[in-house]
């Protein structure tokens, strides 16, 4: 009996810690049936229309990814082209109860944008601004626990520099367009990304090249 009774406990026990060690965040995700399916069927209308400077769908994935298993709610990107990643983030912000901030320097690829996330369903989600990053980035208050730069590429280090102390620890800085192999006219940047301590950055390649930089202290 005391036999049959130490394999219960310790069956309970196991449990209740694989369970300790599922995301929490994935617990408390917002349901909304209706909008999937508006976003999905939007993204797969336009599946072979997004050029115009757009990530190719599995970097909206990861992105998504990213921000849903980590609960993000506070995210910016910088380079909005016409909307097509602002979607994939602002779809997974719908899920965690977030807003993204999106700047876009062009006018005709802003007003496409806007639309865009109309039509996607997402606006509520969303605010695009039309505007120089340059200018804007370092005014921005924050905090923003998600960032996805895919602007001007020799500016990334500035933008990032400009953003750095607004991001939260635990906050995860996204930057488009870097190979891991440190090759290109962004390997600096990648170096810099990499020398921090206070980072840990790592880089998917799947797609355009993602660097995926983790803020794990504010020091």
């Amino acid at each position: 009996m005391k036999r049959i009774w130490s394999i219960q406990l310790f069956a309970i026990t196991f449990l209740l810690l694989a369970f300790s060690f599922l995301p929490v965040n994935s617990q408390n995700l917002k349901k909304n049936p209706e909008l999937d399916k508006k976003v999905q069927d939007f993204l797969n209308s336009q599946s072979r229309r997004w050029y115009d400077m757009n990530v190719p769908a599995s970097d909206g994935q990861l992105l998504y990814d990213i921000i849903v298993e980590n609960g993000y709610k506070s995210a910016l990107e910088i380079g909005t082209s016409t909307g097509h990643s602002g979607i994939w983030i602002a779809w997974a912000l719908s899920k965690t109860g977030g807003k993204l901030i999106t700047i876009e320097i062009d006018e005709r690829r802003h007003n496409t944008a806007v639309k865009n996330f109309e039509e996607a369903g997402l606006s509520e989600y969303i605010d695009a601004r039309l505007a120089n990053a340059h200018t804007l980035v370092p005014e921005l208050k924050g905090p923003f626990d998600f960032v996805f730069s895919d602007a001007d590429k020799n500016w990334y280090k500035n933008y990032f520099i400009a953003v750095d102390p607004k991001l939260k620890a635990g906050g995860c800085y996204t930057t488009h367009n870097i190979s891991s192999y440190g090759r290109g006219g962004n390997s600096s940047y990648l170096d810099y990304l990499k020398s921090l301590d206070n980072y840990e950055t790592t880089v998917n390649s799947r797609g355009g090249g993602v660097a995926i930089s983790y803020k794990r202290s504010n020091k």
